[in-house]
């Protein structure tokens, strides 16, 4: 079992910088492949970045690819999302994921993660 705590989330002026944490807690987080998701009022879960447990190895989304740096420390069983130069349709809900295994689905995928954080809310405004 592994259990997930998102830090790091508030409101934020358009074109400011946010760093989300993620600390989780239980065995072998090393192992996991960690995420990180985000969810808007009224829209789905969209999968924002992640970060392959093997040599650090991550994928972004195109929304907020060039624009944030998903990182991880093993050692502090921490995962970081570093997002620069916010929009206001950056405004939503963002959650850290655990998975490992399933070799078949995609990191992107949201099923194919285990566990989940509560999540951290996220508001850029003007």
């Amino acid at each position: 079992q592994v259990q997930l705590v998102e830090s790091g989330g508030g409101l934020v002026q358009v074109g400011g910088s946010l760093k989300l944490s993620c600390a989780a807690s239980g065995p072998a987080f090393g192992t996991y492949n960690m995420g990180w998701f985000r969810q808007a009022p009224g829209e789905e879960r969209e999968f924002v970045a992640a970060v392959y447990w093997s040599e650090g190895n991550t994928e972004y989304a195109g929304s907020l690819k060039g624009r944030s740096t998903i990182s991880r420390d093993n050692a502090k069983n921490m995962v970081y999302l570093q997002m620069n130069n916010l929009r206001p349709e950056d405004t939503a809900i963002y959650y850290c994921a655990a998975g490992r295994g399933r070799t078949w689905m995609s990191v992107k995928d949201a099923n194919y993660y285990d566990y989940w954080g509560q999540g951290t809310q996220v508001t850029v405004a003007y």
